[in-house]
């Protein structure tokens, strides 16, 4: 497989016949809209048939229960874990449920291991921080929460636990190590893996409610995997930049391999863009796209494609039908081909993509030409 850039007078035929290929299998691996249209600087993926010896990684995914089954069903074969988005402990300690039965049903025909995902979402939907108090700090509470794992990891066949706790109290720092640790104990001798997702920090004392209470080389000590949440430096509510810089991913790498084996590290992997308009002020947000979103509204609107050698992301600027000026960060075949490098230079298990619920055919043809998949059923 080879990524192109595209070059003024490069047309999808030209370039099919130019590589032994068709239109038709160009448009759909590059998920095309209108394979009559193509952008400067757009990267496309082209099949060469060539194939070499691969490592093997891990790759999990988190997926939202309305996730088609289309798209499950192209995803799967590319992943080793499934993390269904995700069972909500309540101050009480039980777990608010989701409707997971397909999606565990699923991955288990494609051997992939299903995760029961806990985290500490309220029901508005927003990480709740007391909430996460509660269940770290009441022994009544975390008891509770810990029952209702086991039970329904028996219940519903879930390979293993998935803990997502996030913007935790910074005082709740050693409480959150200690569930970690108590859930591992509980679910280990059942044979039961355990993984964490924690902030991407760039040292042991970055502070913020979004990382203080993440303990990288307690949840290293704990838990079987660690993600690595190396993403939303462009957020919704930020201002527009890329969305999982490759400078700024490495910082945290070079943190994280000395507080956490490496062979444990998955790290995060986005799947997804945002517009923002410009200019940007404070509160002003950004719309979410898929990365076929973004490529297919560049070539709608004859925007060029540029892309930023430090980031290692791509982005474009169109102006609306109001006349606004906008920019999209978006990730291609040459971001996701930048940041699968850092698994092989850092010694990583693996990635783990948030979120797999919009296809994207690019990033997983270049996954597949790196790297074969670890199956562990």
């Amino acid at each position: 497989m080879q990524i192109y850039e595209v070059r003024a007078g490069d047309t999808l035929y030209s370039l099919a016949r130019r590589n032994g290929t068709t239109v038709e299998t160009l448009a759909r691996l590059n998920q095309l809209n209108d394979p009559a249209r193509l952008v400067i600087g757009q990267s496309l993926v082209i099949p060469d048939g060539r194939e070499g010896p691969r490592e093997e990684i891990e790759v999990n995914a988190y997926v939202y229960p309305n996730v088609t089954q289309a798209t499950l069903e192209e995803t799967l074969p590319y992943l080793t874990t499934l993390c269904p988005f995700s069972y909500s402990a309540t101050m009480e300690g039980n777990l608010r449920p989701i409707p997971d039965e397909r999606l565990i049903e699923s991955a288990y025909r494609e051997g992939v291991a299903p995760l029961l995902t806990v985290t500490n979402l309220s029901e508005n939907a927003g990480f709740s921080s007391a909430i996460g108090h509660a269940v770290l700090t009441d022994e009544a509470v975390q008891n509770r929460v810990l029952d209702e794992i086991v039970d329904l990891i028996r219940e519903k066949d879930y390979y293993g636990l998935n803990i997502n706790f996030e913007y935790l109290y910074p005082f709740d720092r050693d409480a959150y190590s200690n569930f970690v640790r108590r859930a591992a104990d509980r679910l280990h001798p059942l044979g039961c893996p355990v993984s964490t997702a924690i902030a991407p920090k760039e040292s042991a004392g970055q502070s913020g409610l979004l990382y203080t209470a993440h303990d990288y080389e307690a949840h290293g000590r704990y838990a079987d995997r660690v993600i690595l949440m190396t993403y939303e430096w462009g957020y919704l509510y930020g201002a527009p930049q890329a969305v999982s810089p490759v400078n700024r991913i490495r910082r945290v790498l070079d943190y994280a391999v000395t507080a956490i084996p490496p062979g444990k590290i998955l790290m995060g992997f986005s799947n997804y863009a945002y517009d923002w308009t410009l200019p940007w002020k404070q509160g002003d947000a950004a719309r979410l796209l898929s990365n076929a979103g973004a490529i297919n509204l560049a070539i709608s609107r004859g925007a060029p494609i540029r892309y930023d050698t430090v980031a290692q992301a791509p982005w474009f600027n169109y102006v609306d039908a109001a006349g606004r000026t906008h920019v999209v960060w978006f990730e291609d075949a040459r971001s996701a081909r930048a940041r699968l490098r850092l698994v092989e230079e850092y010694g990583l298990a693996g990635i783990s993509i948030w979120t797999a619920d919009q296809l994207n055919r690019p990033m997983l043809a270049v996954l597949e030409s790196m790297y074969s998949v670890e199956k562990i059923l």
